[in-house]
C-alpha cells in the first residue's frame, strides 16, 4: 500500500490512478488529519509526501513519521517545488529516501517508487550487524552498545550501518556524504565531521571503533 499526501486534488488523483494502473495499491489524502487516521488502520509500504500542505506541512509530518517506532522505517518520497532547494536539504537530513521536483512526470514517479521499494526490500533482508559489544538490529532499527540501547538520529544510524557493513574500509568525507545524504545533497563535508562526533559520543567506548584516517576521512576498525 502506498499513501499519497497531496492537497491538489488533480495531482493527487492522477498519482493514485497511475500507481494503481502500475500494479500498486494506493490511497490519497488531502491533509495530515486524514493521513494519520489511515495510518492507525493500515501501515503503508511507502509514502509520497508533498511539502506544501495546509495546516501541517510535509516537513513536520516527516519529523513525526521518523520519530514514531511504528512508522520510522517507512520509505518516504518528498514532493518539492523547483525553487525550494532548502526544503530538499532539510527533507533529506530528516530521513527522506528520495524526492520529486514539481512538475514531475508520472513515469518518473513510478520509477522512483519502484527504486525506493527495492532498496527497502533489500534492507529488510539484511542480517543483524555485530562488532564485539556493538550491535545493530536492522529489522527493528535499534542500536546496542555495551548492552544498552542507543538512541541515534537517522543519519547517525545510516553512518554507523555503513561503517559496520564495511569494516576496515576508509571512506572520504565526500563518499560518506554521497552514501548517507545522497548525491543530490548540497552541503559541506563539515556535516560529516559533526555527525561522526555526535555518533562517537553516543556510542561511548564503542565510539572508539570509528577511527579518523588523517588526510582521508574515517573508517571502522574491529579493535578499540
Amino acid at each position: 500500500m502506498i499513501y499519497c499526501i497531496e492537497d491538489d486534488n488533480g495531482i493527487r488523483d492522477l498519482i493514485v490512478y497511475t500507481l494503481t494502473a502500475s500494479g500498486f495499491e494506493a490511497k490519497g489524502f488531502a491533509d495530515s488529519t486524514e493521513f494519520w487516521s489511515a495510518v492507525k488502520e493500515e501501515t503503508p509500504n511507502l509514502i509520497l509526501l508533498d511539502i506544501m500542505l495546509p495546516n501541517e506541512d510535509g516537513i513536520s509530518i516527516l519529523k513525526k513519521i521518523r520519530s514514531d517506532n511504528r512508522t520510522a522505517d517507512i520509505p518516504v518520497i518528498m514532493e518539492t517545488a523547483k525553487e525550494t532547494e532548502y526544503d530538499k536539504v532539510v527533507a533529506l537530513d530528516l530521513g527522506a529516501d528520495d524526492y520529486l521536483t514539481k512538475p514531475f512526470g508520472m513515469m518518473e514517479m513510478v520509477s522512483r517508487v519502484r527504486a525506493v521499494l527495492r532498496r527497502s526490500l533489500k534492507e529488510d533482508k539484511k542480517q543483524d550487524l555485530k562488532l564485539n559489544d556493538l550491535k545493530i538490529d536492522t529489522a527493528k532499527h535499534i542500536v546496542y552498545a555495551n548492552g544498552e540501547e542507543i538512541n541515534l538520529t537517522l543519519k547517525e544510524y545510516d553512518l554507523l550501518k555503513l561503517f559496520m557493513e564495511n569494516i576496515g574500509r576508509a571512506f572520504t568525507r565526500d563518499q560518506l556524504l554521497s552514501c548517507v545524504w545522497g548525491t543530490e545533497y548540497v552541503g559541506e563535508t563539515r556535516t560529516v565531521d559533526v555527525h561522526i562526533g555526535t555518533l562517537r559520543t553516543k556510542l561511548g567506548k564503542c565510539g572508539d571503533y570509528i577511527k579518523t584516517v588523517r588526510g582521508v576521512g574515517y573508517r571502522m576498525e574491529d579493535k578499540l
